[in-house]
């Protein structure tokens, strides 16, 4: 599991783990928690360039259905096949075996426009 001080996040509730040049995503334990159980996931392919703000995916909850808009602009080098058979480990373990896509970072100082932890708490409590 990802230690949350390490991570970025940003205003769509996604979290970014940055691993040199490539960055692990997944989404944060608050949004898990407002969506509830999580039915269904699709993520985008491997190989495809997303850019940041754009679709890298999409989630069904019991509650809705959401898009994933990509923190970071980049290449999708892996999607997380477990989340697809099972997307409960989103509920379970949203920092660790929850993660949802990794991508080959093209963009790095849109890193700089993330929230730290402590940014995202206070985000998360106005």
């Amino acid at each position: 599991m990802a230690d949350e001080s390490e991570l970025k996040f940003s205003e769509d509730h996604l979290w970014v783990l940055e691993m040199g040049d490539t960055a692990r995503i997944g989404l944060s334990d608050y949004a898990q928690e407002q969506l509830g159980e999580i039915l269904s996931v699709m993520l985008g392919e491997n190989g495809k360039t997303i850019g940041q703000g754009e679709a890298m995916g999409e989630l069904e909850s019991q509650k809705t259905v959401v898009e994933l808009v990509s923190p970071l602009s980049g290449t999708i080098r892996a999607g997380n096949e477990n989340v697809v058979e099972d997307p409960s480990l989103i509920n379970v373990d949203p920092y660790g075996k929850g993660w949802l896509i990794e991508v080959e970072i093209t963009e790095p100082e849109e890193l700089e426009q993330l929230m730290n932890h402590d940014q995202y708490e206070l985000f998360i409590e106005d």
